[in-house]
């Protein structure tokens, strides 16, 4: 059975080729169309559409307030569509706060430089959204198996849905109490995610505190405008600094850095710390940033002295450069399924046999501390 859509947009030509888009896709129909957040939140609860695509900016209710008031009345994915200025990043991470899960470019030209691309990844956004249980804003959904398609390149760092079919055996979620502090010592803290990460993220890092000792590492497929804000936000709730990372920055304990959208972060050992590298990258990497690079290069540069988790997120980024980092000794975590928006670059590492712990969300931040700080 086709997933239901529902189509929220004040501007009719959009309305039209959006629904044209999705409904492109036998797996997708479009079940309504609604032109501004009153009627959204009337529909969403009269229609059930398994997701919601929703524009911001809209007239007798915006966007960010609709998708406050489905979420208080009939919990729904929703996907944003955001223009990528300044405005545009605050308004969509708003949105996210809100219970909003995922967010793309509302220029097509912006999700992807080929036009075919773009059209496969809202498609492919859609279905990853539709295939999740919603309970609550932050749920824990379970998500179905989907098979991989052909992988596409985008200036939002995101590739194609990663198979969810292993003959591996799970991973068992381990909660806070049932992990004991293994003892060792670590030099730096890495968390890779995608979608979901901008909440999950929030979620852990909220919890640390001000003398947390380590540096962390944040890479998030997110694009160039946002990073900013999103460092910003970050840094405005948290006890920790977080800055957008900066060519040549020295890592201290305490600070987490996040990869800026577009570029690739790289970290060197100078003498008793690290610093970071952050370059351009080849232009047709799928990611930028890209997990798979920063986990690489901290393998090389602090050894098995590194605690890396992979939080939600579509695709099988991270997995490689967390063999690289296992490989030397490094302790590898990853969310579990039921937490998680898009359970695919934490299976990726799950099944791969690399994580050696599945953690739930709500979880992980006091899992990071007991592991990663020494009483």
């Amino acid at each position: 059975m086709a997933i239901k859509v529902l189509v929220v947009d004040d501007s009719s030509f959009f309305r039209r080729r959006v629904s044209e888009i999705v409904n492109q896709d036998p797996e997708l129909e479009v079940i309504a169309t609604a032109s501004n957040g009153a009627e959204a939140v009337k529909m969403a609860a009269e229609l059930n559409p398994q997701v919601i695509t929703m524009d911001i900016e809209m007239p007798v209710m915006d966007g960010i307030t609709a998708v406050r008031e489905i979420m208080a009345k009939c919990p729904t994915p929703i996907l944003m569509f955001s223009s990528l200025t300044h405005d545009g990043a605050k308004a969509t991470l708003d949105a996210l706060d809100a219970g909003a899960l995922d967010f793309l470019p509302k220029r097509f030209e912006d999700i992807a430089t080929n036009k075919d691309d773009a059209i496969l990844l809202l498609q492919q956004r859609v279905k990853a959204l539709g295939r999740r249980r919603m309970f609550r804003p932050i749920a824990r959904p379970v998500v179905a198996s989907t098979p991989s398609v052909r992988p596409t390149s985008s200036v939002l760092g995101t590739t194609s849905i990663a198979s969810h079919t292993s003959a591996t055996a799970p991973v068992r979620t381990s909660t806070a109490a049932s992990i004991r502090a293994s003892g060792k010592q670590y030099k730096i803290l890495l968390i890779g995610t995608s979608t979901g990460g901008p909440v999950a993220l929030q979620k852990i890092l909220t919890q640390f505190p001000a003398n947390y000792p380590h540096p962390i590492l944040l890479i998030q497929h997110m694009p160039a405008a946002f990073t900013p804000a999103f460092a910003s936000r970050l840094n405005g709730l948290c006890k920790i600094e977080v800055k957008e990372a900066a060519n040549g920055d020295l890592l201290k304990p305490g600070c987490a850095y996040l990869a800026p959208g577009g570029m690739q972060m790289m970290v060197e050992r100078t003498g008793g710390s690290g610093r970071l590298k952050v370059i351009a990258g080849s232009a047709d990497m799928n990611y930028k940033p890209c997990v798979d690079i920063t986990f690489a290069s901290a393998s090389k540069a602090f050894s098995g002295d590194v605690l890396a988790v992979v939080l939600t997120g579509m695709g099988a980024d991270g997995r490689e450069g967390a063999r690289m980092l296992k490989a030397v000794g490094a302790t590898i975590w990853a969310q579990d399924e039921a937490s998680c928006v898009v359970y695919g670059m934490p299976q990726a590492v799950a099944s791969a046999g690399i994580a050696t712990q599945s953690i739930a969300l709500d979880n992980m931040a006091e899992c990071i501390l007991k592991e990663s700080v020494r009483v």
